[in-house]
Parts: C-alpha cells; sequence; structure tokens
C-alpha cells in the first residue's frame, strides 16, 4: 500500500509563492503518474496538476496554467508543485495523488491513492 505525504502548505499574500511536495513511500508503477488535486470548502474537488514518471509530460488544470509547475525527483517518489503568482481563489486542501492509470490524469476517479492534504491560505 503506497502512502503519500504531503509539506509545504501555509499562509502567503497574494501575488506569492509556495512550493509543495509529495513524498510516496514505496518506488512502484503505482505512482507512474503522480498528481494534485485541491477543494475549497464546499466546492468540487479540482484538478491542478499531473507529471508521469520521467518528468517529461506534465497537464495542468486551466486555472493555474502559466503560475504553477509540476516536476519529479530523479528517485521518482517524489513530487512538487511550485506555485507562483498565487491568488485568494487558489486557497484549499491540496491533496497529493497517485495513479498506474496514464489515461486521463485530470480526473479524480483515476488515482489510487492519496495524501492526507495540506492546506494552502492566499490573503487578499
Amino acid at each position: 500500500q503506497v502512502q503519500l505525504l504531503e509539506s509545504g502548505g501555509g499562509l502567503v499574500q497574494a501575488g506569492g509563492s509556495l512550493r509543495l511536495s509529495c513524498s510516496a513511500s514505496e518506488r512502484t508503477p503505482d505512482i507512474y503518474i503522480m498528481g494534485w488535486f485541491r477543494q475549497a470548502p464546499g466546492m468540487e474537488r479540482e484538478f491542478v496538476a499531473a507529471v508521469n514518471w520521467s518528468g517529461g509530460s506534465a497537464d495542468y488544470g486551466d486555472s493555474v496554467k502559466g503560475r504553477f509547475t509540476i516536476s519529479r525527483d530523479n528517485a521518482k517518489t517524489t513530487v512538487y508543485l511550485q506555485m507562483n503568482a498565487l491568488k485568494p481563489q487558489d486557497s484549499a486542501v491540496y491533496y497529493c495523488a497517485a495513479t498506474r492509470n496514464m489515461l486521463r490524469v485530470f480526473a479524480s476517479e483515476v488515482y489510487n491513492y492519496w495524501g492526507q492534504g495540506t492546506q494552502v491560505t492566499v490573503s487578499s
């Protein structure tokens, strides 16, 4: 059973930056795709970004394109989300997720493993 552990959330002013990290407990094909989702109170879970095993292919949600960057370490077990130009509407609990499914990486239902979430709050 793969475990995912997020870190790096916190409080930041609008326009600022934060970097989230997510470490997987095992190097396994089950984490071929690693991604980030977020959920604000009263809202549905939203796709943020996903990256493949090599780190050479990444996808982003429309609301974060050009501001957020997802990357993966050489060991393939840690994924990072660099968030720049943060806006108050980026405030949410951010969840790390992993799957071996290479299709529909924007869909939360294809992910088998989830972290506990880390809070990001952007003040105006």
